[in-house]
């Protein structure tokens, strides 16, 4: 189940995670938390939910269908992180996946009592926290002063103390147009893999990443295993991502499913033509690792 806003441009909020837990081969149970009015190039405002019609929504649907994993991601306001968090409450044993957006275009009056309520809320359900290493530093440590970047043991043993089990901290930067992506505990790193950094600007690549890791989750897998198979996910939708405005790259959640390309493919913002309407076997289009 995704708790998540309305995102019209379909770049990420709850039709990101839909495509993405679809193209994972889950079936997702999306829970519209608020709606948010934006492009592909920045966000203009947005509407708050009632938190009981968040709560009547979810409620219906897991009295008919039982629930595998959580996916949290921007769920509007404080009353909406109680409303959701007092669902996740009865199900302690469904791993959850918290995905922390950049919530820079709220007031400041709008980001503290979100930021307060999700660490009091929704940290001590969590599996695991996903989200940009900047994202996570002004949540988990807003105090920090040292001349370096927080590390992700430091972010994850902030996340802890908080109740969270682990921190997948994305976009660390590194030298020669490297990032860094980190999944850890306290104690440590526990795996990661590091990607060459793209050229383009993209919109719903956290939404994107989380979800994967919630639909794998779903089925069982391992957190250091769902991990290393969500970031390769994010990474072929990233590169095979499309500009569908005139704003930033939306990842292509069906990389797997277009044929190989061929000399005279269509252009950037034309459709891409297929003999076939489906392929059996996805063409192997292996991530752009450096380890």
């Amino acid at each position: 189940m995704s708790f998540n806003a309305s995102d019209p441009s379909g770049a990420g909020g709850s039709a990101g995670d839909v495509a993405t837990i679809a193209a994972m081969g889950a079936h997702a149970l999306p829970v519209v938390t608020a709606i948010v009015m934006r492009d592909t190039a920045e966000v203009f405002d947005h509407q708050t939910l009632d938190g009981d019609c968040i709560v009547e929504q979810a409620r219906s649907i897991l009295e008919d269908v039982p629930v595998a994993a959580w996916k949290v991601g921007f769920l509007g306001s404080a009353e909406g992180i109680s409303s959701v968090a007092e669902v996740l409450s009865d199900y302690p044993d469904v791993p959850l996946v918290a995905y922390l957006p950049s919530i820079a275009w709220l007031d400041e009056e709008q980001q503290q009592s979100y930021l307060d309520a999700f660490r009091e809320l929704v940290l001590p359900q969590t599996l695991v926290l996903v989200g940009n290493h900047k994202t996570l530093s002004d949540c988990l440590l807003p105090d920090w002063d040292a001349d370096r970047p927080a590390s992700p043991r430091e972010l994850a043993v902030a996340a802890h103390q908080h109740g969270a089990a682990h921190v997948l901290v994305t976009g660390i930067s590194l030298p020669n147009q490297h990032l860094d992506n980190v999944l850890a505990g306290p104690q440590g790193a526990i795996t990661g893999e590091k990607f060459e950094r793209f050229e383009a600007s993209f919109v719903g690549a956290g939404d994107t990443l989380s979800a994967a890791l919630a639909a794998l989750l779903s089925v069982g897998s391992e957190p250091h295993d769902a991990v290393g198979e969500a970031l390769a996910f994010l990474d072929q939708a990233l590169e095979a991502g499309f500009r569908p405005g005139m704003g930033n790259v939306v990842p292509d959640r069906f990389f797997w499913a277009l044929p190989p390309g061929e000399e005279g493919e269509p252009g950037e913002g034309e459709p891409v033509a297929a003999e076939e309407p489906h392929i059996e076997e996805p063409p192997s289009r292996g991530p752009r690792r450096i380890h």
